[in-house]
């Protein structure tokens, strides 16, 4: 049977994996799959299975988007969020079976549960303004929440704050997330944080006595990026700031006795670039010790994907005898599963060419599971033994892969030309034949600090699909290849990076004689758009561009982006007003009069880290010039359309990269 070639609708069909979460006993994990509905909205449902079994029971129904299952210590009863009643709130159910029970009815609804270690209370996060009464919450219904939502935008917008809004929450408002505990035994609810800040739930110890979170309490916190560490006495609530407030802390989590801490963080040493640190803290001297001083990689997941929805765990995890420490680490274009002793020995539980993007971890059996994907499959999950053999515990999406033909990207290596390695993939195109020239076309990821690598990405399959030869590399500045390399592309946008790329499609249009040429075309997002904008305005070698939620203008970028007045200075080294024509000279605006490849601007209408006005200046100035040159507004859209947008929108943006490439090449 020959396989059918993939489509932009066919995002419809990818199911998506997230969360795994081990039963206690080890016998059995639960998972989340999130797909796109008929009515084209995301749904998200639980799943529970046997280890040893192909089988999976389904948990939760419909179209509501339920995530975040939680397992009591005994195994008896798990907790889980749902947006079944509209916003999402905390829902309980018997492991063994019958209907789920609802807990909270929070205003605004209640997310990201955890158990205490003797499974008397839970402790979770919810927004709530600094009046709120968490004993007397009580939930909106659609009809309620419309109402106050229309009332609320009559109303005039009063801002006194520099971080006043946010690509993932719009503008914000005055509430404050805080950190919350249930109690079974008497049904009610305590307010564990009260401060005027966002409070980051990281963890409970093992004898429940102690919170620990992230936050920013000092009294500049509007000005600094800074994320310090706290621990909070859940009977006396006093809180004890375990860090020195001049670095930025995540994924904290205690040892079993209580008595250490470890997490992910760094001091920006080299800003928005800075390698992520695996430290350890003594919670008596407070003493911290970096373990991965001499490991130069980035820990967690630094892949780009477009198809990954739904939270997973990376890491640190403890193992019991708290000498062993478990986490997910990004290198050379693949993430993989990594254990860390206390005395910094680096050892590789699994790596292969593929993406590792989540996994859970059980002390009764010493065991994992493993969320992965590979180029050619968007996700299945893995049992990890102690022997280190893995086992295939899912068998997701085998009826699309059955049907659809997907490219098997070929890995290539291409040197800089300052001697650097560039690594990057090839796609050939749907249907190949020998002896027959096909057109070209250059994928830039955004960030800079981020990778493509061994994954499943749908855009780069569907370009395959249509016929194209696809380009996609990791120029300095990606994650992957240690700190010097991520580091290289701060302050010097425009220069390295661009002749990385160039060098890329040279190396390709020498080794692969079946690329045509004259049919070069070049898109990416973000900063990737903004290097499309920067290649049309300084070569013509390419003979079509899409550029995506890009950068045109560094001037109005520090003012318009919600991390325009740090990111500036991070990537550059400067802000607006400490040399104005700098950033004017590395705006691609300021080359738009070489513009001759027809652009196509593709943007989110409520894309708030590269705003439209970007996609705005670009187009009216090559339009003024008479270029050739469209613009594609996305209504409601924001930054993350081409990953979490609307699928429609998603599927129309992908409909608008094919049509201008098949007018163009």
């Amino acid at each position: 049977m020959t396989k059918r070639s993939i489509t932009a609708e066919d995002l419809k069909q990818i199911e998506v994996y997230s969360d795994p979460q081990y039963l206690p006993s080890g016998k059995a994990f639960t998972y989340v799959t999130n797909t796109i509905n008929e009515q084209d909205e995301y749904q998200s449902n639980l799943y529970f299975q046997k280890v040893g079994h192909d089988k999976a029971k389904q948990w939760t129904f419909g179209s509501d988007k339920n995530s975040n299952l939680r397992f009591s210590p005994d195994g008896e009863r798990a907790v889980f969020q749902s947006t079944r009643s509209g916003l999402p709130q905390l829902w309980l159910i018997e492991t063994g079976g019958g209907e789920a029970r609802k807990l909270t009815t929070f205003k605004n609804g209640a997310v990201n549960p955890a158990w205490s270690k003797d499974g008397k209370y839970l402790v979770f996060s919810a927004s709530l303004d600094s009046l709120d009464d968490v004993q007397n919450q009580d939930e909106q219904s659609k009809e309620e929440r419309k109402k106050e939502q229309e009332e609320q935008s009559k109303q005039p917008l009063v801002i006194d704050r520099l971080k006043y809004k946010s690509d993932a929450r719009g503008f914000h408002d005055n509430k404050k997330t805080q950190i919350i505990l249930y109690s079974f035994e008497d049904d009610s609810f305590t307010q564990l944080t009260t401060e005027d800040a966002d409070h980051g739930f990281q963890d409970i110890s093992s004898d429940g006595s102690q919170i620990l979170f992230t936050a920013n309490l000092g009294e500049n916190a509007d000005y600094e990026l800074i994320s310090d560490l706290y621990t909070l006495d859940v009977q006396t609530k006093e809180v004890t700031k375990l860090t020195n407030g001049k670095s930025s802390y995540y994924s904290a989590c205690f040892s079993p006795s209580g008595k250490k801490i470890a997490c992910f963080g760094h001091d920006y040493e080299y800003s928005g670039a800075t390698l992520s640190e695996l430290y350890i803290f003594d919670t008596a001297s407070l003493e911290r010790t970096a373990l991965s001083t001499d490991w130069d990689m980035q820990l967690g997941d630094a892949m780009a994907s477009d198809t990954r929805l739904g939270d997973s765990q990376t890491g640190p995890i403890w193992a019991e005898d708290e000498n062993r420490i478990f986490f997910i680490a990004t290198d050379y274009g693949a993430t993989g599963l990594y254990q860390a002793t206390l005395n910094g020995n680096l050892k590789v539980l699994y790596k292969n060419d593929n993406h590792v993007f989540s996994f859970t971890y059980n002390h009764a059996t010493d065991s994992f599971i493993l969320g992965i994907s590979t180029p050619t499959n968007p996700c299945n999950f893995y049992l990890l033994e102690s022997d280190l053999k893995l086992l295939r515990l899912t068998n997701g999406n085998a009826d699309f892969l059955h049907e659809v033909a997907i490219a098997e990207p070929e890995t290539l290596t291409v040197t800089a030309e300052d001697g650097w390695e560039i690594q990057g993939w090839l796609l050939h195109p749907y249907g190949f034949e020998e002896n027959k020239k096909y057109p070209f076309i250059l994928e830039v990821h955004g960030g800079p600090h981020a990778m493509y690598g061994q994954t499943f990405f749908h855009e780069m399959q569907l370009l395959s699909a249509k016929g194209y030869v696809v380009l996609y590399t990791n120029p300095r500045g990606s994650h992957g290849y240690g700190q010097k390399f991520v580091d290289a592309v701060r302050h010097n946008y425009g220069e390295g990076d661009y002749t990385d790329l160039m060098r890329a499609v040279d190396d390709a249009l020498e080794n692969y004689d079946f690329i045509d040429k004259t049919r070069l075309g070049v898109t990416g997002g973000s900063y990737g758009g903004f290097m499309t904008n920067w290649i049309v305005g300084h070569t013509n070698r390419f003979k079509a561009a899409v550029t995506q939620r890009s950068i045109s203008n560094w001037l109005s970028f520090y003012g318009v982006s919600d991390i325009g007045f740090f990111f500036t200075k991070w990537e550059h080294g400067l802000n607006l007003l400490d040399d104005p024509k700098k950033l004017w000279d590395i705006s691609p605006l300021k080359y738009a009069e070489n513009v001759e490849t027809p652009l196509l601007i593709l943007h989110g209408e409520r894309d708030f880290r590269c705003p439209i006005e970007q996609g705005e200046q670009l187009f009216i100035t090559l339009k003024h010039l008479r270029k050739e040159v469209e613009f594609v507004r996305f209504p409601g859209a924001t930054h993350e359309l081409s990953r979490s947008g609307n699928p429609e929108m998603r599927i129309a943006r992908l409909e608008q990269i094919c049509r201008w490439f098949e007018t163009y090449l």
